[in-house]
């Protein structure tokens, strides 16, 4: 399970890319949008939380309707699109739901300094084109757009030393869908205890405000949160990827997939402690130590779908530039394969069964970084010499920042 070997493809990533190759990447994005707006999915996932914010508008409890899973401050930030007409919506939602995704791909750029006109940048967006999971994520105009855009931006935040301001966004993202809440455990790891703070304070000081204008705030209590730590129901069954769901779909027992799943996410959590107290080069030991504890959430946490991979996947794959990097291992782009559009496998292609390849992903992922923290050897410790080259060149390293201000 080698991370690295033959020559290094980090210079040739951080060039600029082509103008054919720009435009080839901005065609390919607005067409993927474009085909979100007329799927026919309608925009499932946001309409539940729109519906929800109708209730409440209209004074009742968004908790009444039982797919509704967020915190209360989820409800009012969904209030602003009670404004306005559903066909307003149809080509908004996607729009923004798959731009986020974008900008948080360019945020992850900037953890490892390369250009978001790159040609890492622009193989990055034709990925997201034809991966399955963003094409579903931009049809159901999925809140986890939220979650990745936050993290990446967390961790450039965390990189260039702004803590504080990164526990800031995670909250701000818990808040909004309390997906990172396993990335807090990044800043009790790296004994941030003010961003940990934000991170805690934030999303409870809206989650408690917005229940305190609401009627039957209690029903998240009583009724959601059962709902939902017992993985939903029959309807998302087949789509959970969570390897305490799908094993038992495998003939493996209920408690004893469960203790698997458990105990890769103990390893993971482990290994992610492990992985910060390595060291080395400051960006890819932040992504992987944050990647390894959201990797953690996705094998054990129920449900598990295929759009949260774009939780890891931007941060992941910009930090291909590194020498060493976990995510130069073919293992985890091999585990992708039957995600991409227009793959076709008889026993894969069926809705229900999207779930073995999404957890193939997943535990991929997890083996290789658990590679890469116990056995990876010593981390770099520092930038790569094109990377100070091309700094240097741009007038973007500490001496081009000096003369810049002067």
């Amino acid at each position: 399970m080698r991370t690295s070997a033959g020559p290094d493809i980090g210079p040739w990533l951080r060039t600029r890319a082509s103008l054919p190759a720009l435009g080839a990447a901005v065609a390919m994005f607005w067409i993927t949008v474009y085909g979100g707006t007329l799927s026919g999915i309608d925009m499932m996932d946001d309409s539940i939380v729109v519906k929800a914010a109708k209730t409440f508008v209209n004074g009742g409890s968004p908790y009444a309707d039982k797919r509704f899973l967020y915190f209360p401050s989820s409800v009012l930030i969904a209030v602003p699109q009670t404004w306005v007409s559903h066909h307003t919506l149809s080509w908004l939602v996607p729009l923004s739901t798959a731009g986020m995704v974008l900008v948080g791909w360019f945020f992850a750029l900037r953890i490892f300094r390369v250009s978001v006109i790159s040609r890492l940048s622009v193989i990055g967006v034709l990925l997201l084109c034809f991966l399955s999971p963003f094409r579903n994520l931009v049809q159901l105009g999925n809140w986890t757009s939220y979650s990745a855009l936050a993290l990446p931006l967390a961790l450039l935040l965390a990189h260039r030393s702004r803590w504080v301001w990164a526990g800031v966004v995670v909250g701000l993202a818990i808040a909004t869908k309390p997906m990172l809440v396993p990335l807090a455990l990044l800043f009790l790891i790296a004994r941030r205890w003010g961003a940990f703070a934000a991170a805690a304070v934030v999303p409870s000081v809206l989650a408690i405000g917005a229940a305190a204008l609401m009627p039957h705030p209690g029903l998240f209590f009583t009724k959601t949160l059962p709902f939902l730590l017992h993985g939903q129901d029959q309807f998302a069954r087949p789509y959970d990827a969570s390897l305490g769901t799908l094993l038992p779909r495998l003939g493996v027992p209920d408690g004893l997939a469960f203790g698997i799943g458990a105990a890769l996410a103990l390893a993971l959590l482990v290994g992610a402690w492990w992985r910060w107290r390595a060291g080395g080069d400051e960006a890819l030991r932040l992504v992987e130590t944050g990647t390894m504890l959201m990797v953690a959430a996705l094998v054990i946490s129920r449900p598990s779908f295929d759009h949260y991979v774009f939780i890891i996947l931007p941060v992941l794959l910009a930090s291909v530039v590194r020498r060493g990097a976990a995510a130069r291992s073919a293992w985890i782009w091999v585990a992708l394969v039957p995600r991409l559009s227009g793959f076709n496998h008889p026993k894969l292609d069926p809705v229900q069964n999207w779930a073995y390849s999404v957890a193939a992903v997943n535990v991929t992922v997890a083996l290789v970084l658990l590679y890469r923290a116990f056995f990876g050897g010593s981390p770099s410790q520092g930038p790569e010499p094109d990377e100070l080259e091309h700094d240097q060149a741009s007038g973007t390293g500490r001496e081009g920042q000096l003369s810049a201000t002067a």
